[in-house]
């Protein structure tokens, strides 16, 4: 199966050696959100970052709140749909929530699709510290993830 190369206006054609990976979750409001400002945090330099949803909402309070805590740039971040992004095909497709596994149309990926579901912070409402404190548990695991995931190392076993 052969793809057209996809030049975004974002991307950098003199360095195509740099992957691409999109984040899929529901709303696009907080995982799928966390894990881009994360994975674009620790290997930009690697990776082409986008997140999206199956339906564009808008970006948790909670996230800048705690990607600012870990010195994480929030510059960017706004939630936004696969068809926002013009449909692209990315090597990597990564879908942080089962709703999107079970919801998305199918996201096809030129390396890998991945499944990898993180419990969504947004579903505690006890107390504004204990939804906080939910929003740094998912961007904690998140972060574990893609490093663990990620790492040039790791990527090299694959």
């Amino acid at each position: 199966m052969e793809f057209d190369c996809i030049i975004r206006p974002d991307s950098n054609p003199d360095n195509m050696d740099r992957s691409s990976i999109l984040f899929l979750c529901t709303h696009n409001s907080a995982r799928s959100q966390l894990a881009e400002a994360i994975m674009r945090h620790h290997f930009g330099d690697r990776f082409d970052v986008y997140s999206a949803g199956t339906e564009r909402t808008f970006v948790k309070p909670e996230v800048p709140i705690v990607l600012d805590e870990s010195g994480i740039s929030i510059e960017g971040l706004t939630s936004k749909t696969t068809a926002d992004l013009g449909d692209p095909v990315m090597d990597y497709v990564v879908t942080v929530c089962d709703d999107a596994k079970e919801n998305c149309p199918y996201q096809p990926a030129r390396k890998r699709v991945i499944h990898q579901a993180f419990k969504d912070p947004s579903s505690e409402t006890s107390s504004q510290e204990a939804r906080l404190d939910a929003f740094r548990k998912t961007r904690d695991e998140i972060s574990q993830w893609i490093l663990g995931t990620f790492a040039p190392e790791m990527m090299d076993q694959r």
